[in-house]
């Protein structure tokens, strides 16, 4: 009796972690991952130390009236202390952890969905609106009044512009052409009609 037959395997086709026309040369399905990881673990380290030292203040606040007064009663009001502390750490960490990696990912899909939809292009403008966008969402999400919104807006624009500018600078380290760098030398070498140099 024949066994199965096996059928031959198509080989498989590489994933491609690194593309030197993207941004930062890695494609957005490797980009996202690694900075809302990123992001996550930056609002894990910023949550827990804000957590442990908010909880130790309230801690210290609420039984100030009542202070042990043997060495077994200060062994457990330190026990109870360090307990509550490391719980409110932990709480205060993953709660900043998940708000860094959404607003870290929303900034880097409106980047890309800006590049790749509206203006076709890589530069530091595409970043720059990105910022402007996660920080009017920020703002709309925290209900933020207009001054502190406009505030907000201002420095998310700089911010992404700065970030925008940093990514335009690698490009051009890496020989890549930036949007607004070849619209500058086709201006200055002559018109549309000016080929660069090879």
């Amino acid at each position: 009796m024949p066994g199965p037959q096996l059928q031959p395997q198509r080989p498989r086709t590489p994933i491609q972690l690194r593309n030197d026309a993207e941004r930062l040369s890695l494609p957005l399905h490797s980009r996202l991952p690694l900075s809302t990881a990123i992001a996550s673990m930056t609002g894990l380290i910023l949550g827990l130390a804000k957590g442990i030292q908010d909880t130790n203040f309230r801690f210290r606040a609420e039984n100030a009236h009542r202070l042990p007064t043997t060495q077994q009663g200060w062994f457990l009001y330190h026990k109870s202390k360090n307990y509550n502390m490391m719980l409110g750490g932990i709480k205060e960490g993953t709660r900043q952890s998940f708000k860094f990696a959404a607003w870290t990912g929303l900034f880097f899909l409106l980047e890309e969905g800006e590049e790749e939809i509206v203006r076709d292009s890589t530069d530091c403008v595409s970043s720059m609106l990105a910022g402007l966008g996660t920080a009017g969402m920020f703002s709309a999400w925290n209900r933020f009044p207009i001054p502190t919104a406009a505030r907000t807006a201002k420095m998310g624009a700089k911010a992404g512009l700065a970030f925008g500018v940093l990514q335009d600078l690698v490009s051009l380290l890496k020989d890549r052409r930036v949007g607004y760098v070849e619209y500058a030398k086709r201006i200055a070498g002559g018109g549309q009609n000016y080929k660069l140099p090879e």
